[in-house]
């Protein structure tokens, strides 16, 4: 363990966030007057994104069938999740600040060669289970497309899936994620449903807590879908990439990320108490969303017990609100979801693996610098795009790519928290008492999912 040293840092300078070194006080008097949501919206950022990428259209499709062939009785997930997806991805992210490390690094300087080697097949699996994402998420725009009358899903999956790795190749990607990203906002219209529909919020309060829990194999099955997409493994290595990215910007000087210890102790604090917060936030998002879908499917769909087989379908939830435009609104939702979580699935993989080999890697660094990351990502996109064209139903693929990441989830689990305990990597801040217990509650629950999702799909479903 610790077989590798620690990458050495460039001393730190002394520097306020968001405010360039030698600014003048009275420019920095006014950062700190900014209103309270002034100041929210500024420390948004990577825990935001990986909230909204995590409803995609995996996570639609998969929320979508829960509600539609189980009305209101999987609405006991959505309490479950929250906490979980919180104390998970603020783990993850105190990792990238704390040490100024992505998580393939540090699992790099955690473990022993022997250790790094079977995490590394590990890592392998978990970009084949990207890969089948990709295509279920390709697959997604095709159909979404197909909703918009322009054209067959395929070519439109071929087109997304080419536009998207030039994007990303060409280092433009930032701008047109950013497009992309209020498109997803579109999914709130979920949120409307639930007031102008007729929710039976008795039934609703009945399945959050927990009434109907059902002890079928396709019923569980599903569960683990949910729990998949929810807190999905390429999310721990997409929320400490992003931010490592953010760290590198800063204007410190040198070309590492400056960690907690680089700062003066007030910055530091001041630093992961946003961090915490643009964590928190998108988390709290991203769990809205998954309720507003699954509750507003069980208003609509689920009361006739209805399985989704098209994007067709899960779009006649919209209906009581958005009428004809049902199509419309879920189409670009799909669309809009699917290009943003396209480039976070293909280049987590691909950043856990660089780094895990000691490579370059990162969005913001060039395919010259880093061609083993670029390599990795380029055939995610590529090979997705393939299976998307001969993919023949859309929404199995996406509910199956969620059962996949449910199962590759509780390895992960076990490796990042073998490494936030580590008070020598962590530098003072290695999990807490809370920290470590939901974290490992965290672990225990995807452990147990994952195992029921290996004994359904051996089992044959």
């Amino acid at each position: 363990m610790g077989d590798t040293a620690p990458l050495e840092k460039q001393p730190p300078e002394e520097h306020v966030p968001g405010i360039a070194v030698g600014a003048s006080e009275e420019a920095t008097l006014r950062t700190a007057r900014r209103s309270p949501l002034a100041r929210l919206f500024g420390a948004l950022g990577p825990g935001l994104v990986t909230g909204a990428a995590d409803d995609d259209p995996s996570g639609i499709a998969t929320y979508s069938q829960a509600g539609a062939t189980y009305g209101n009785s999987m609405l006991w997930t959505v309490p479950l999740t929250l906490p979980l997806m919180m104390a998970v991805q603020e783990i993850c992210d105190r990792m990238a600040l704390a040490t100024g490390d992505s998580l393939g690094k540090l699992i790099r300087r955690h473990f022993s060669r022997n250790s790094r080697i079977a995490i590394g097949v590990l890592l392998a699996a978990l970009i084949c289970a990207n890969i089948l994402n990709v295509a279920a998420d390709l697959n997604a725009i095709g159909q979404g497309m197909t909703l918009l009358h322009a054209g067959p899903a395929w070519i439109w999956s071929l087109v997304a899936g080419v536009g998207i790795g030039i994007a990303v190749v060409a280092g433009s990607f930032e701008r047109i994620g950013t497009i992309f990203k209020w498109l997803c906002m579109v999914l709130l219209v979920y949120v409307g449903v639930l007031f102008v529909t007729h929710v039976d919020w008795l039934a609703v309060g009945r399945g959050l807590l927990g009434s109907g829990i059902r002890i079928t194999p396709a019923y569980l099955a599903l569960v683990v879908g949910v729990l998949g997409t929810t807190i999905s493994p390429y999310m721990f290595f997409w929320q400490s990439a992003q931010r490592i990215e953010e760290l590198r910007a800063e204007d410190r000087g040198g070309d590492l990320a400056p960690a907690l210890s680089d700062r003066p102790k007030p910055e530091a604090k001041r630093r992961l108490r946003n961090s915490r917060l643009d964590v928190f936030t998108g988390m709290a998002f991203s769990v809205l969303i998954m309720f507003a879908i699954m509750a507003s499917s069980a208003a609509t769909l689920g009361l006739h017990h209805k399985a989704i087989t098209s994007a067709a379908d899960a779009a006649k939830a919209l209906e009581p609100i958005a009428g004809n435009y049902a199509g419309m609104l879920f189409a670009l939702g799909f669309i809009g979801s699917g290009v943003l979580a396209v480039p976070v699935l293909a280049a987590s993989g691909a950043a856990g693996m660089a780094g895990l080999m000691n490579k370059e890697w990162g969005l913001d660094r060039s395919p010259r610098r880093a061609p083993l990351f670029y390599i990795l990502l380029g055939l995610g996109i590529i090979i997705g795009s393939v299976l998307a064209i001969v993919s023949t139903n859309p929404i199995q693929l996406l509910v199956l790519s969620a059962i996949v990441n449910g199962i590759a989830a509780g390895p992960f689990l076990i490796v990042m928290m073998l490494i936030s305990r580590n008070r020598q990597i962590m530098d003072g801040h290695a999990n807490g008492p809370v920290a470590t217990a939901m974290g490992w509650a965290t672990t225990v629950v995807m452990c147990v999912a994952g195992a029921y999702g290996v004994f359904y799909t051996v089992a044959g479903g």
